[in-house]
């Protein structure tokens, strides 16, 4: 396939999911094995073209867009429909696929009540299409679209398929992540006329040059900012995160922490900075600063939880802090490890809230004091699986989590680069408050390990026959297992692949 010619298959790639989901509403109710396989079936097709157009893309020039689709769409606006694939977005894209296949196959055997899995599974397919489309839309209403797109689906699975407070974490979601996005529509038409209303391509606006005054570029930045901001989601606009996470039904916190989060940091990286280069400046020592508070304030909020769920949710908190530390640091090696910390996030977080779910699925409760200590005993593949994905998620050196929170400390403070000399040494500060952080992180998953693994089984459960790791499971986890080890070891996985695109963006960034 030759990736200068095959826009075509971009584009069936990203709306096959979507077709998808419409061929499913066809299908009758009462077929529910059927329904379900159907979905396992489009999903794994879609991540087939995928990973045929991972082997295809050519990976010597991984600054150019490839695959490109670009065709006139709404022309009383001069908008196009730009679809194309680079460095940077080929990993988001690969593990949006990804994801949703390992959820589909997760259904194939559990399912939220109530089991209604033709409207579960046609949402979580449209969810697919439109997170898919951000990492790939070049064009930014069309961007916008796809950005809006994703609020109908994850408001409906959470909301018909989550927890006890279902109604409230859903209109909450649905409310902050729509308010935002008005302060970042009006930023985006901002941008258009001061550029000369002739354009929404990301492409051609990154190569402007400085679009209109510093003044210009700050207040702009500042509806951007606002808008990803919440969708990372960074402190102070975190709140909604906990309650979705611990509502959602597991395929809904898979992909919400897998993928829906990092739509926010994508945009931030790939429209924000390059767009506008001084505003970015201007604005990245508030990243920095609200990055790390959200690193010391999450791991902070985890040692408080009772409940598993809601202490990965924190988690994620902390973990995204230090994403945007990358991003605050303003030089390569920081959006490198933005990058890094982005997959690497999304798969081991991703996984664990596939643990989070299945370990209510046989306790059918999520606090830990109720669930009690032994489960190395009660339940030994899944205890030493919980052991090993919660140290990844702490970043041990040689599993995936170390690379992005290492490597965005680094750049922060790194000689010759980032912002530390010019702020008198505030990115130092920084970087010492991050790493306290990273201890902070250790403690709270130690102290969950020892109390969930460690010990013997409560009276209530030691005679209770709970099933350990079940094959759709094995099937469902292996893969980012795997990935969690791969990423550890052999990180130029990632920063290989990423290497010359963030060096063709930072150069529009720095001039």
């Amino acid at each position: 396939m030759n990736p200068d010619t095959a826009g075509w298959a971009l584009t069936v790639a990203l709306f096959l999911p979507l077709v998808g989901a419409g061929l499913l509403a066809l299908m009758p109710a009462r077929l529910d094995r059927e329904i379900r396989w159907a979905a396992v079936g489009i999903t794994a097709v879609a991540f087939a073209l995928v990973a045929v157009i991972t082997a295809s893309f050519d990976f010597s020039r991984t600054a150019e867009l490839q695959f490109v689709t670009d065709v006139n769409w709404i022309s009383a606006i001069s908008a196009r429909f730009i679809l194309g694939i680079d460095g940077i977005s080929l990993p988001l894209f690969f593990l949006t696929y990804l994801l949703t296949l390992l959820c589909a196959i997760y259904t194939t055997k559990i399912l939220p009540a109530p089991g209604k899995p033709k409207g579960f599974l046609g949402l979580m397919l449209l969810l697919q299409t439109g997170m898919a489309g951000t990492f790939v839309a070049f064009d930014l209403i069309l961007f916008f679209v796809f950005w809006e797109l994703v609020l109908v689906p994850m408001f409906f699975l959470i909301g018909m398929w989550g927890g006890s407070r279902r109604d409230y974490a859903s209109v909450k979601f649905f409310l902050y992540t729509l308010f935002a996005s008005v302060f970042m529509l009006v930023a985006f038409l901002a941008v258009y006329f001061q550029a000369g209303a002739e354009t929404w391509s990301i492409i051609e606006l990154s190569q402007m040059g400085t679009i209109g005054s510093r003044t210009f570029q700050i207040w702009a930045f500042a509806g951007i900012f606002f808008g990803f901001a919440v969708k990372v989601p960074m402190w102070p606009f975190h709140t909604w995160l906990p309650d979705a996470h611990t509502e959602a039904p597991t395929v809904g916190s898979v992909l919400l922490a897998g993928v829906l989060l990092k739509m926010g940091t994508y945009g931030f990286i790939r429209i924000a900075l390059p767009i506008l280069p001084e505003g970015a400046i201007a604005f990245a020592p508030v990243i920095g600063v609200l990055a790390v508070i959200g690193i010391i304030y999450g791991s902070l909020c985890c040692l408080a939880q009772t409940d598993v769920k809601r202490l990965i949710a924190f988690s994620s908190v902390g973990h995204m802090g230090f994403v945007m530390l990358g991003v605050a640091a303003m030089n390569e090696a920081g959006i490198q490890a933005a990058l890094f910390g982005n997959i690497a996030h999304g798969v081991i977080t991703g996984m664990l809230f596939f643990l989070a779910g299945s370990l209510h699925e046989r306790y059918h409760t999520r606090e830990i004091a109720v669930i009690g200590g032994g489960m190395l005993t009660k339940l030994p593949r899944y205890g030493v699986m919980l052991t090993f994905v919660a140290v990844a998620s702490l970043g041990l050196p040689g599993l995936a989590g170390f690379w992005g929170e290492f490597t965005a400390m680094w750049a922060a403070i790194s000689p010759g680069g980032g912002l530390d000399a010019q702020y008198g040494g505030l990115y130092l500060v920084l970087v010492v408050l991050a790493a306290i952080g990273t201890v902070l992180t250790a403690g709270y998953f130690l102290w969950m390990l020892q109390r969930m693994n460690l010990g013997k089984p409560l009276d209530r459960w030691r005679d209770e026959p709970l099933a350990d790791v079940m094959t759709v499971e094995w099937v469902s986890w292996t893969p980012l297992l795997f990935l969690i080890v791969a990423l550890g070891i052999f990180p130029r996985l990632l920063f290989g692949v990423q290497n010359d695109a963030v060096a063709a963006l930072m150069r529009a960034v720095t001039g």
